[in-house]
């Protein structure tokens, strides 16, 4: 404590010099958010060690193909508009290969001269594909800007298809997005702010400073190297919803302590001490939380895990230095600004949980088995490109090529270079009897059209062959990431390497099956990991083996039921939700837990009976609850109605709600069990167990 209290004598002293090297310090943050590359490929965050990123490795190490995108010429083209487009296009920087029908037929053959089952697979409806190979991988910064170029280029003659094209979009949409969600978030928090606190001020000093705080976090990003677009979107809002509860608590600390002195330096002094030595063991169960989402083998965990981390840590320094700096240089203008509290003090609310504690256990008893199994029975779906709206020009291109020419799912076989065509072609009529297979393409298919060979050019033959491997498309008319499709790759890969040992099945249909398999293990994974971290913590924090027990009970409880309401309204939600949702819930509003528990345990030290502490409980700590819980609904709910990124917006509904279910929970439930488990609770903690404690 006088650690702190020196700590806060040095804020009070030099707060001038805090608030212009904080304001200063916002310069350095933007350049460094400017310089954090954005990653919008979430294929990215599989695992080095999984066979399918070996294969796209290889492909982009041996064949130059990072990617690639499919192009769909209208039918208002002629060939040699077609050939002088193709031309365009190879000129862009990292495009390695461009090829069509007409760069095999040249433009003196028609198409109808070919044979039926050919023609249906290389034009409808007068449309041709083009594919288009990319040095760079898909979500890379040189594909994003080359699908804008050939965009340009093609206008409105050509359609862009394929998973660079998706991410091209997104990158656009969340950027045309994320102003707005910052604004809806500041307006709706500056609401709820308003309305609990006693100035028409003091919800910009609150939300300055973590602002400050949010650009500080966002621009330290840059030591990451890269962010993903989902992180990106949740982490502004997630951050001013979570560290919010640390400015209140300052604020009204500081309102208290003017109250027992006439000199603000002196309270706010005592406000800053008191603070951190009320937020630091919640802060903590919150900070290794989010780093429990840095267990999962899908990276993308550790991505948001590290960040958000960070964000409660540099958080929690704003607001005992650049917000207590604040309120001192601006405490007449903030005076003048006052206004009577309109949030009531719920009393009767409290007297109700009171006297209908052993109903409220019930009602837990009653709900738990339903909530259980609806958290258990969470739809979730894998296909991202799923849920991203119409307007965006990738999702019609990926439409028809789907309806036209039954290209749905691609996988791309790796074989050794030295099979002959004679065993490939074996081996693909084999891949070509399964159902679902709609079409194989190799070197050695290609040759056995009947095509003269001088015909087929050496940078065609060069797609499907390098130093060590031959090239293999295949082509599914199940979607990725379902039953049928990841049942059909298991097959696929069998053939391959009974033909070839050392066979590697890649492409996105692969990618997306080890993406679904590595997901399911994450969900129990990062789960289990947070609950036993933040167990462990409360141990040390409560010095109690019981206390630990209850509260992560009726926090897990309340993401039960969270998670049951999509269950039961038959939601269906990306799978990146329904793992990261738990970690970020138990993390955030353990808080709540922990602040009523503390308050109960003083209310027994101070000589209360258990209904008298828990009444003393409510008191001190339910308005802080309702305050700190409606401003992560308010800041995380805007973001979950407006976002047309159904990854973004299904995560912040399940946040914002969360937010309300453990704010319920807590102020309702987890009195009753204090009540109902007081004897074992006083007798197995340390701070109880020294006291007179009168049962």
């Amino acid at each position: 404590m006088a650690k702190f209290n020196k700590f806060g004598n040095f804020i009070c002293k030099y707060r001038v010099a805090i608030i212009v090297i904080a304001i200063l310090l916002i310069i350095p943050s933007i350049i460094g958010i400017n310089a954090t590359r954005i990653n919008y490929d979430i294929l990215t965050y599989l695992p080095n060690n999984v066979e399918t990123i070996k294969g796209q490795n290889i492909l982009s190490e041996e064949f130059d193909m990072g990617s690639y995108s499919i192009l769909l010429v209208g039918k208002e083209m002629t060939p040699k508009d077609v050939l002088k487009m193709e031309d365009k296009i190879k000129e862009i920087d990292c495009v390695d290969k461009v090829v069509g029908v007409y760069d095999i037929l040249g433009t003196s053959i028609p198409i109808e001269m070919l044979p039926e089952d050919i023609q249906e697979k290389i034009s409808a409806d007068g449309e041709t594909p083009i594919i288009v190979t990319f040095k760079s991988g898909i979500g890379d910064d040189d594909t994003l800007q080359a699908i804008e170029d050939i965009r340009s280029i093609a206008r409105e003659q050509c359609m862009v298809s394929g998973m660079s094209a998706t991410s091209q979009d997104i990158k656009e949409l969340l950027n045309s997005e994320m102003s707005l969600y910052v604004v809806i978030a500041v307006v709706l928090c500056i609401l709820v702010l308003t309305i609990a606190l006693d100035s028409y001020s003091i919800p910009f000093f609150l939300l300055g400073s973590i602002g400050i705080a949010i650009l500080y976090n966002m621009g330290t990003n840059v030591i990451l190297g890269e962010i993903s677009y989902i992180t990106k979107a949740i982490a502004t809002v997630l951050q001013l919803g979570v560290t919010m509860d640390f400015s209140i608590f300052l604020y009204h600390s500081y309102q208290s302590e003017k109250k027992k002195s006439n000199n603000i330096y002196e309270a706010m002094s005592n406000a800053i001490s008191n603070t951190l030595s009320s937020v630091v063991g919640s802060s903590l169960t919150t900070i290794a939380g989010f780093l429990a989402l840095c267990t999962m083998q899908l990276t993308i965990g550790k991505d948001i895990g590290l960040v958000m981390a960070k964000g409660v840590l540099i958080g929690l320094v704003c607001v005992v230095t650049v917000l207590p700096a604040a309120l001192l240089v601006f405490d007449k203008f903030i005076e003048k600004t006052s206004h009577k509290e309109i949030l009531p003090s719920f009393i009767h609310l409290k007297d109700f949980v009171i006297k209908h504690y052993k109903a409220a256990i019930v009602i837990f008893l009653l709900l738990l088995i339903p909530a259980m199994y609806g958290n258990n029975n969470v739809n979730v779906y894998y296909n991202l490109n799923k849920s991203l709206p119409d307007k965006l020009a990738s999702v019609p291109a990926n439409r028809e090529l789907s309806e036209k020419f039954n290209i749905v799912s691609m996988q791309i076989a790796l074989v050794d270079k030295n099979l002959s065509d004679n065993t490939v072609n074996n081996m693909l009529d084999e891949i070509e009897s399964l159902d679902g297979v709609e079409w194989s393409i190799s070197k050695s298919k290609v040759i056995d059209t009947g095509l003269p060979n001088e015909m087929i050019s050496d940078d065609i033959k060069s797609i499907f062959e390098s130093d060590k491997y031959q090239m293999i498309m295949i082509n599914s008319t199940y979607e990725t990431a379902t039953d049928e499709e990841n049942a059909l790759v298991d097959k696929i890969d069998n053939i391959i390497k009974k033909y070839d040992s050392n066979a590697i099945l890649s492409g996105e249909a692969p990618l997306m099956k080890d993406l679904v398999e590595i997901a399911d293990t994450d969900f129990n994974s990062v789960n289990l990991t947070s609950i036993a971290i933040i167990f462990i913590l409360m141990i040390f924090v409560f010095k109690s083996p019981t206390i630990p027990v209850i509260l992560v009970a009726i926090i897990e409880f309340a993401i039960f039921l969270n998670m049951s309401c999509t269950c039961y309204t038959n939601t269906t939600i990306p799978f990146v939700a329904s793992i990261v949702i738990g970690t970020i819930q138990l993390g955030a509003t353990v808080d709540y837990a922990i602040l009523m528990t503390n308050k109960y345990l003083e209310g027994r030290i101070l000589g209360k009976d258990k209904k008298e502490a828990a009444g003393y409980a409510l008191d001190n700590s339910m308005k802080s609850i309702i305050v700190s819980a409606s401003c992560f609904f308010a800041a995380t709910c805007g973001v979950s109605i407006i976002s047309k990124i159904d990854m973004v917006g299904s995560i912040c509904t399940l946040i914002s709600r969360g937010a309300l279910i453990s704010m319920i929970v807590v102020i309702t439930i987890l009195p009753a069990f204090l009540m109902v488990f007081d004897k074992l609770i006083c007798r197995t903690t340390k701070s109880t167990r020294k006291a007179d404690i009168k049962y």
